[in-house]
């Protein structure tokens, strides 16, 4: 039906045209052949049209489907047709389509950028041209009619006018249509160009060595940078050695003190004396050969290391001083602040203020305050005796104090000195007391202090004492004035009267405070 003209040597180009409609999508591809006597012929080579979705799609981003289209139009036909394309147009009548294939500085979201990228792989940006919506043959397939086709439809003879005089036309490079109203564009962000200029001697600035919490994270850190950067240098590999952990504790030791110490180190460098108003002028400092800031002293005959004698010289307010405190401390094992400090000055620092410095840290210390804080120990019940609703002196408390000298009667040859001792008997209850006077510290005398203090107050059901020699042990053996209330003659007389006699715990003083303090009222 149609002829292809393909035979004649000549120039042939491939033009492929697109649109969109709410309705559909739609590519067709001419063949254009201009001899060489500067005749052409149009022929049709393949269309393709699609239904578009229904919803959620604009018509730029049908437009855009559309060429997506037309690009994979072209790579079916320049695949399956036998003859050499020279040239390969494509043409849009959607201004937007074109600034988004030829945009070159801005961004955009996911759905465009995506398709933009797929043209971009089958196509170049300068083969994409405009073409008025009139003269636009693709333009057939996205509108309903009736199917009244013919020979001299534009659908199938193709713009025969526009692509005679397209050579003649020269446009312009297409731009973006409102960039900032399209909501496929990404907006600018908001760059900030700043000139980075590099100066000699110039510190790292302290406030980074803030983001750190212990003294080794930070010297491995730094070591480990400049590690990095040595390799890159000389192109090769810098291992992890003791070296290089010193010489980064000399970086970030010179980054303190040339930051807190700056007017000092300038003086020292030109050989001239320190101000009176310098806070280390009394620590007559000097530069080391590391230009690190000594310590001078009047040490330099001793026979200790050259960084106690010399220490480095740190702020007590910096926080490097404050992560090699807290490092000392760690390595004593959280010891108080004397050992604490004579870590730090063993380890070569000298740091300003560093008792209040230490003080502070070991009270913000956790591990500190759970070791050294205060316990608080709850005192137990007390006994059933003691809580009893019973008449004074049912329970009673026993203990012996004593002895005192007192002069029994004056002789020709002086006076006649002897002993004397008391039974304090306290109720357990009300805290009555009640003191019997003995001449001697022995059984019968304590079985008779025992019978007249139970005259007196009555018949006591139990007595609660210590386990002092006064009242258990062999005190024979000993040879001390002591009552045994193991003694047959003391238990025969608790039997015979139904009194039982409760010993305290050995070594329990604190559970007799009823009568110990009352025994220091009376003997005072």
């Amino acid at each position: 039906m149609f002829q292809y003209p393909c035979q004649q040597k000549s120039k042939k180009e491939l033009h492929v045209f697109s649109d969109a409609s709410k309705e559909s999508i739609a590519a067709v591809s001419y063949l254009k052949t201009v001899h060489e006597d500067g005749s052409s012929e149009i022929g049709f080579v393949m269309g393709k049209a699609k239904i578009a979705p229904l919803h959620g799609h604009t018509i730029p981003r049908l437009e855009l489907c559309a060429a997506v289209l037309a690009a994979e139009l072209s790579e079916v036909v320049l695949e399956n047709l036998d003859e050499e394309i020279d040239i390969v147009k494509f043409y849009t009548d959607s201004k937007v389509v074109l600034g988004y294939i030829h945009n070159q500085t801005r961004r955009f979201y996911v759905y465009v950028e995506n398709r933009v990228n797929r043209i971009h792989r089958s196509t170049k940006p300068e083969q994409w041209n405009y073409v008025p919506t009139s003269v636009n043959p693709a333009d057939r397939a996205t509108r309903s009619m009736v199917n009244d086709f013919s020979c001299d439809d534009i659908w199938l003879k193709g713009p025969e006018t526009f692509l005679s005089r397209r050579h003649d036309l020269a446009q312009e490079t297409p731009q973006l249509v409102q960039p900032e109203d399209d909501k496929e564009v990404r907006p600018d962000a908001l760059v900030k160009a700043a000139k980075t200029c590099v100066i000699d001697n110039l510190s790292i600035g302290c406030h980074r060595f803030e983001r750190f919490s212990e003294w080794y994270r930070l010297v491995n850190t730094v070591a480990l940078l400049q590690r990095c950067a040595c390799a890159k240098s000389f192109k090769g590999r810098a291992d992890r050695s003791v070296e290089s952990f010193r010489k980064a504790e000399i970086f970030v030791i010179k980054a303190v003190q040339k930051e807190t110490y700056k007017e000092e180190i300038r003086l020292l460098e030109a050989k001239m004396h320190l101000p009176k108003s310098s806070s280390i002028m009394a620590l007559n400092p000097y530069l080391d050969e590391d230009g690190v800031l000594r310590v001078g002293g009047r040490l330099q005959q001793s026979s200790l290391g050259s960084y106690q004698k010399h220490p480095i010289i740190l702020p007590g307010k910096s926080h490097i001083s404050t992560l090699i405190v807290r490092h000392y401390h760690q390595s004593v094992r959280h010891q108080g602040r004397h050992l604490t400090e004579g870590a730090v000055r063993s380890g070569g620092y000298g740091i300003t203020g560093v008792k209040r410095l230490i003080s502070s840290i070991l009270h913000s210390c956790v591990q500190c305050r759970k070791l050294r804080g205060k316990e608080v120990q709850l005192m137990s019940d007390l006994p059933a005796d003691r809580l009893e609703h019973t008449p004074p002196f049912t329970n009673v408390g026993v203990d012996a104090f004593g002895p005192w000298t007192i002069m029994t009667r004056r002789t020709r040859g002086g006076s006649a000195n002897s002993k004397r001792w008391a039974i304090l008997f306290t109720c357990l209850t009300t805290r009555a007391i009640h003191i019997e006077l003995v001449e001697e510290m022995s059984s019968s005398a304590f079985i008779n202090a025992l019978k007249r203090f139970e005259a007196l107050r009555g018949k006591v059901k139990l007595y609660r004492s210590d386990r002092g020699t006064n009242f258990v042990g062999a005190t024979d053996s000993l040879k001390i004035d002591a009552v045994n209330v193991e003694e047959k003659k003391i238990v025969d007389h608790l039997y015979q009267t139904g009194t039982k006699w409760i010993f305290n715990a050995p070594h329990s003083s604190h559970m007799g405070g009823v009568w110990e303090r009352l025994i220091r009222i009376n003997a005072s």
